[in-house]
């Protein structure tokens, strides 16, 4: 209901993480605009097909150490179980690297591009896991051809009650939001920014 109240305040639609099958009903009843699936339910099947059918878009987050090919067949299942409205999303692997919290694959973007008809997002602060090098990544996955961003904001990242460790200052997001537009007037990408007309 927060989340709720505060994406009609903003004008925005709202995204939020279904953990269970069983809870996707409850989420479409408490207005959430997109269903996010994420890594570690990436072939949750059960969930998958709920969310699904549920009439709602559904985000899908890449699972850990999936390869491309099983990314896009979990997102080929929800297609198949009728949501016809599927946005990926690269959030980083498991690698050896322990420097970050995940590797940023950005050599999966414009594969991405020539393999799926689907948008697709990158979320760097999961990559990241570190505030400083979120900007860097964020702009090179505009470079590499992503659709959009989605990126953890806190005024108050000490006292955030999830991943307040990778969140940006709100100031910080802004200056950030400036670079991308630049950008991608550069590379002549076209990111999708959310408004009141994307709520279903």
């Amino acid at each position: 209901r927060q989340l709720r109240a505060a994406g009609d305040a903003e004008g925005m639609p709202v995204v939020s993480e279904v953990m269970d099958a069983s809870h996707v009903r409850a989420f479409v009843d408490e207005g959430i605009d997109c269903l996010q699936i994420g890594a570690r339910n990436m072939q949750n099947f059960t969930l998958l097909k709920a969310g699904a059918t549920a009439g709602r878009p559904v985000l899908l987050k890449r699972g850990l150490a999936a390869t491309v090919v099983e990314w896009l067949q979990a997102a080929e299942y929800l297609l198949a179980h009728g949501c016809d409205e599927v946005v990926l999303c690269e959030r980083g692997i498991r690698t050896f690297e322990t420097a970050t919290r995940n590797t940023l694959d950005l050599t999966v973007l414009p594969l991405l591009r020539q393999w799926t008809h689907l948008p697709f997002v990158v979320d760097p602060s999961h990559a990241a896991g570190i505030p400083a090098l979120i900007p860097a990544l964020a702009r090179a996955a505009v470079a590499a051809g992503c659709d959009g961003l989605a990126v953890e904001v806190h005024p108050r990242p000490s006292e955030a009650r999830s991943d307040g460790e990778q969140a940006l200052l709100p100031g910080e997001l802004s200056r950030l939001i400036a670079d991308v537009r630049i950008l991608a007037a550069v590379t002549g990408a076209r990111l999708a920014e959310p408004s009141a007309r994307d709520r279903s």
